[in-house]
């Protein structure tokens, strides 16, 4: 019924899609996080992955600092992923949340990466 009620499958994929261009406009302005997917035809806009550049331990502080602020939960990387962060953007997700949890990230990366 929501999917109907938002404008159908053709809604959702617009939202998806909105969501990622948040998520590339934040990646091409920080040169510390990338995307997983290398190539276009890889990369989802509903689980959209990152490589985080900052060393494992230094990730896994990111995610605990997100976590235990509130902001984030679970948006670590898969554990056979190389260190980095998972962010769901599907349908369900407003672009505005994803606007007010990129500086979060950047706060989370330089309280991990500081020391």
């Amino acid at each position: 019924d929501w999917v109907r009620a938002i404008g159908g499958v053709k809604e959702t994929i617009a939202r998806s899609n909105a969501n990622l261009d948040v998520l590339k406009e934040f990646v091409a302005a920080n040169d510390w996080i990338e995307f997983l997917a290398k190539t276009p035809e890889t990369l989802s806009n509903t689980s959209v992955c990152f490589i985080v550049q900052a060393a494992p331990d230094q990730v896994k502080s990111m995610v605990k600092l997100l976590d235990k602020e509130g902001v984030a939960y679970d948006i670590g990387a898969y554990r056979d992923a190389p260190p980095g962060l998972r962010i769901w953007c599907g349908a369900t997700v407003d672009a505005a949340d994803l606007e007010a949890l990129l500086p979060w990230l950047t706060w989370a990366y330089k309280e991990a990466t500081a020391a």
